[in-house]
């Protein structure tokens, strides 16, 4: 059988990883199920934001290593890259694994391998997938190999990260692991490390699960220093100069599709011993509405009555488009349930896609009373006072991911809040 890979999900981690592939003298097809994403990606163009996506997609489809289509095709190895949300009630909704696992049945042939690279809850290999893939006739370590190759990337540092990050592979057998590993060494430069599946499931849910816990306490932190008059970034910048102290930032909440979500798939197994867990996701879960209340406190406190909002950033990082999990989104409809009038504006994020967002910092600036920063674009880092202050009815800003130079912003007679400063 030829080498080839199907990738099955061409999003924020699919396309990357297909177009890395491509670019490295591997023959790619990559599918979805959205026949706009699919087409656009077939005339070289984007549906989303990543650093250097662009130029490496239209190499990938000029030298004709990547094709695309709604459908899979018969290829050697598949890799399954589809999301795993989280349903309302905080349980994993596995079951775009189960459809993208069962739609590559019909094609799998002996010799095949199944690589699984969405995070998931431990055991989704076992119990979600290998049910489906039985369905082929194939047996499992002879016949067909399975495994779970979690993506350890960042948005914008993917393409940095997918070579010289180390990875984790687990195979159901040792044979499986050792296929996976020589199919990423087209690429990856860092460590690959080998495990069963079900380890490297959690290994992956742990990684995302530790950073949650650990920004739960810097929020814990600027509470803590709203109430002390004590600014927390400061504090913590300090206690960071210690060689075993490691204190992520606060801010307005915890967004993404990873560390907003993977923890809760720990706390789904085992509710019982994962406390600390479930307490970490509820207060970074929190911390938008503490936003929403600290803004409603500036404005009944500085102005008469202000009742307009602008909100700086939708996504849920900086430099990036992406909305999942996003906590700004959160903290505008916190703020809407207060009653303001809420405007928002997001460099990033080009098509019009939230009913409160503005094409323009301009039109979302107009007449505000105060301006919220939740997103930490260049962008808004880049913003100076004689930016602001034309288009605004009060000066105050609300900076909540301290990008913006107090002292500055000061001296041209604004009132200016950091998160975890209560100081004025």
């Amino acid at each position: 059988m030829e080498k080839n890979v199907c990738i099955i999900g061409l999003g924020y981690i699919g396309l990357p990883t297909a177009v890395m592939f491509a670019n490295n003298g591997v023959k790619v097809h990559g599918v979805d199920i959205n026949e706009k994403a699919v087409n656009m990606i077939a005339q070289k163009q984007l549906h989303i934001e990543e650093n250097g996506l662009q130029e490496r997609l239209e190499r990938a489809i000029d030298e004709g290593y990547l094709t695309v289509s709604t459908e899979p095709i018969e290829a050697s190895t598949y890799i399954v890259a589809v999301p795993s949300p989280i349903n309302p009630d905080r349980t994993a909704n596995v079951e775009y694994i189960r459809s993208a696992t069962a739609a590559i049945v019909p094609y799998l042939k002996k010799g095949a391998l199944v690589i699984l690279e969405s995070t998931v809850p431990p055991k989704t290999v076992e119990n979600v997938m290998l049910p489906e893939l039985r369905k082929s006739g194939l047996v499992l370590g002879e016949e067909l190999f399975v495994s779970h190759s979690p993506e350890r990337v960042i948005p914008g540092r993917i393409f940095e990260e997918l070579t010289n990050n180390d990875r984790i592979v687990g195979g159901i057998d040792e044979k499986s692991a050792q296929m996976t590993k020589e199919l990423y060494e087209a690429f990856v430069k860092g460590t690959i490390h080998l495990t069963d599946a079900t380890t490297a499931e959690l290994v992956k849910v742990m990684e995302n699960t530790y950073r949650d816990v650990n920004i739960a306490f810097a929020n814990e932190l600027a509470k803590i220093g709203d109430k002390l008059d004590v600014n927390i970034w400061e504090a913590v910048k300090f206690a960071n100069f210690h060689p075993r102290v490691n204190i992520h930032s606060p801010g307005p909440g915890v967004g993404g599709h990873c560390i907003a979500v993977d923890p809760w798939f720990i706390v789904e197994l085992e509710p019982e011993l994962s406390k600390i867990v479930k307490l970490s996701r509820d207060t970074n879960d929190a911390m938008p509405a503490y936003v929403a209340e600290q803004t409603k406190e500036l404005l009944q406190a500085h102005t008469a009555g202000g009742n307009k909002i602008a909100v700086l950033g939708l996504s849920f990082k900086g430099d990036v488009d992406d909305k999942r999990e996003s906590p700004a989104i959160t903290v505008i409809e916190q703020l809407q349930q207060r009653e303001f009038d809420v405007t928002s504006f997001d460099p990033h994020v080009k098509e019009i896609s939230h009913p409160t967002q503005k094409a323009t910092l301009e039109e979302a600036l107009a007449g505000a009373n105060i301006v919220v920063i939740v997103t930490d674009h260049t962008e808004f880092k880049q913003l100076s006072p004689e930016m602001i202050a034309p288009h605004v009815a009060d000066r105050i800003i609300f900076d909540t991911k301290n990008i913006l130079d107090r002292t500055e912003w000061e001296a041209a007679g604004f009132r200016h809040r950091l998160l975890g400063d209560s100081k004025e």
